[in-house]
C-alpha cells in the first residue's frame, strides 16, 4: 500500500462523540474520502476465523437439481486452489475480503432449504436456519460487509472500496449463475430488509444482540431462479424476513471492543446508505449474459501484473467492452475509455451508432496516475476504463447506486475482457479525481468512481504505447490538470487500493 509509511499512528480516538447528521456526515466523507488526505496508520487487525461454524453443508445435492449452487459458488466466490492469501480472484481493496454471502436456499437447488452462511476458504455452506413455508423455488444471496480490516488498512478511504468490492461480488455470482439460471440483481435493496431475510439483527442492534461479533452490514443481493419458471412481482425477501433470527455467530476475542471513531463512522455511514425507504424490495434487474463467457473465462479472471499491461487493446474490443459496462445497470455512473497507443485520447461510446467518439485528444494516463493514490503504473496502461458520475452533493441513493453499480458493472466487464483474450485490473480508489472539472465542465458535478485497467496479450501486434511524457488530456478548449505531485503518494506495483 502507497501511504503505510506516510501515516501518523492514530491516536486512540474512539466512537463516544455524537454522530453527525447522515446527509452532513456523507457530504463531508466523499469529500474526505476524495481528498489527498493519507489514511491514518492503525493497528493490523488479521483475519478471524469464520465465525458462522454451524454444521457444514456440502454444496451438492439431488442430481437434476436445478441450480448446481455448488457450481455457481465455486466460479465466483470460492477462494481459487493454491492461492491461499486471496480469496476471490478479483480481490477486495487491499486483499482483505470484507463481502461474505449468506445463502437464502428454497427447493430446487443443489442444497436443501434453509439459511447458510457460505465460507469461502473450505467452499462449504452453514446451515443457519430453516425456509419459511411456501418459499418459492431458487436461491437469494444476501451480500454482506464486514469492515474493520478495510478501514483499519485504508482509513477514511474505506467505506468507498467495500461499496464497489460489493457489486463486484455480486457480478461474480450473477455471472456464474446466469449461464444455467434466471439471475436477477437488486442494488437498492433496504439494508434492514436484508438483514431481517438473512437472520441478522440490524447494524445499531447488533452487539445488544450478539456481543463478541463483528457486525456485517448488507447492500446488495442476488436471486437465482430455474430457467423458465414464473417470477413473482415482488420478491420473497419479506417471507425470509418474517422468521426469527437465525443462528448465533461464534463471539471472537476482540470484535466486542469500542471501535475507533473512524470504524464507527464507516459503519454508521453504510447503514445509512442502506436504507431505502421507497422500494424496500428494491429494484431487480436481470444479469447480463455474455455469449464469450465460460466457466473456464470465469475462473481465469485476476487482477493482471502492471507489466501485463502496457499494450493497446483494439478499437473494436474496447467499443464491446465499454458498450457492456454501459448496459449492465441503467442507473449506473456513466463510462469513458483513455487509450494509449500512437493516437491517445478519451474515448465515449459513439452515441447512436458502433464506435467510439473522442471525447478529448491526448495522453489522459499520468493524470489518471496522478488521481488513483500515485499508482505510476497506470501513465503506461494500454487502456483504462472510467465509471464517473456522484457529484460532490449527491444524496445517499445516489452514492450507493453509482458505486454499487460501478463496481458490478467493472466486475462484468473485467469477465468480458478475459473472454475477449485482454487482461485486466480493476482501480479503486481515485483523489481529486474530478474529471468534468478537467474537460472544463462545472466542478463537482463529474468525478472519478472506478477504473478498470486494460491491456492487449503480449501476442496481439498492437501499436507501441506512447511514452508517458504529458500530465494531461487536451482538447480544443480545455486540458486535464493534474493534481500537484503531493496529492498521492506513489504506490509501489502490485500494492493499490484496488476492488
Amino acid at each position: 500500500m502507497s501511504d503505510t509509511t506516510e501515516r501518523a499512528a492514530v491516536s486512540g480516538r474512539e466512537a463516544g462523540a455524537v454522530l453527525p447528521a447522515a446527509p452532513d456526515l456523507l457530504r463531508a466523507a466523499l469529500v474526505d474520502a476524495r481528498s489527498p488526505r493519507a489514511p491514518e496508520l492503525s493497528s493490523y487487525v488479521p483475519e478471524r476465523p469464520f465465525p458462522w461454524n454451524a454444521l457444514a453443508t456440502a454444496n451438492t445435492g439431488e442430481p437434476g437439481t436445478a441450480i448446481d449452487l455448488d457450481r455457481v459458488l465455486r466460479l465466483s466466490l470460492a477462494a481459487p486452489a493454491g492461492t491461499p492469501g486471496r480469496l476471490r480472484p478479483v480481490p477486495s481493496a487491499g486483499a482483505l475480503h470484507p463481502v461474505r454471502a449468506h445463502l437464502l436456499v428454497g427447493p430446487g437447488c443443489s442444497l436443501p432449504p434453509g439459511r447458510y452462511a457460505y465460507d469461502p476458504r473450505t467452499h462449504r455452506a452453514h446451515r443457519r436456519g430453516p425456509a419459511p413455508d411456501g418459499v418459492p423455488p431458487g436461491a437469494l444471496a444476501v451480500l454482506t460487509l464486514a469492515a474493520s480490516r478495510t478501514v483499519a488498512h485504508y482509513g477514511h478511504r474505506a467505506w468507498p472500496l467495500l461499496l464497489l468490492d460489493t457489486g463486484h461480488a455480486a457480478a461474480a455470482l450473477a455471472l456464474a449463475g446466469a449461464t444455467t439460471a434466471d439471475v436477477l440483481v437488486s442494488l437498492d435493496a433496504d439494508g434492514s430488509l436484508l438483514s431481517a431475510a438473512a437472520g441478522l439483527p440490524g447494524a445499531p442492534d447488533w452487539q445488544d444482540f450478539w456481543p463478541g461479533t463483528e457486525p456485517e452490514l448488507p447492500l446488495a443481493a442476488v436471486r437465482l431462479t430455474p430457467p423458465g419458471s414464473p417470477v413473482e412481482a415482488e420478491s420473497p425477501l419479506g417471507a425470509w424476513a418474517a422468521l426469527p433470527r437465525a443462528s448465533d455467530p461464534t463471539p471472537q476475542p476482540g470484535a466486542d471492543t469500542t471501535p475507533p471513531r473512524e470504524l464507527a463512522a464507516a459503519r454508521h455511514l453504510l447503514h445509512r446508505l442502506a436504507e431505502a425507504r421507497g422500494r424496500p424490495d428494491g429494484t431487480w434487474h436481470p444479469a447480463p449474459r455474455l455469449g464469450e463467457l465460460t466457466d473456464d473465462a470465469l475462473l481465469a479472471r485476476r487482477s493482471a501484473p502492471p507489466e501485463d499491461l502496457n499494450r493497446p487493446p483494439e478499437k473494436e474490443l474496447l467499443t464491446r467492452i465499454l458498450a457492456t459496462a454501459e448496459r449492465v445497470l441503467p442507473e449506473g455512473p456513466a463510462w469513458t475509455v483513455a487509450l494509449g497507443g500512437a493516437t491517445p485520447a478519451l474515448h465515449a461510446a459513439a452515441p447512436g451508432r458502433p464506435g467510439l467518439d473522442v471525447r478529448a485528444v491526448g495522453d489522459a494516463r499520468p493524470t489518471l496516475a496522478h488521481w488513483a493514490a500515485g499508482q505510476h503504473w497506470i501513465g503506461t496502461a494500454g487502456a483504462v476504463l472510467l465509471a464517473h458520475g456522484c457529484p460532490q452533493d449527491a444524496p445517499g441513493t445516489i452514492v450507493r447506486s453509482n458505486h454499487l453499480a460501478a463496481g458490478y458493472a467493472a466486475g462484468v466487464a473485467q469477465a468480458h475482457a478475459t473472454a475477449l483474450g485482454l487482461s485486466s485490473r480493476p482501480i479503486g480508489s481515485w483523489q481529486q479525481a474530478d474529471l468534468g472539472a478537467a474537460l472544463g465542465d462545472t466542478p463537482g458535478r463529474d468525478w472519478i468512481v472506478h477504473g478498470l485497467a486494460l491491456g492487449a496479450p503480449s501476442t496481439t501486434v498492437a501499436t507501441p504505447a506512447t511514452t508517458a511524457v504529458t500530465a494531461a488530456v487536451t482538447s480544443a478548449s480545455t486540458p486535464i490538470t493534474p493534481p500537484t505531485p503531493s496529492a498521492a503518494p506513489a504506490a509501489p506495483p502490485g500494492e493499490e487500493e484496488r476492488p
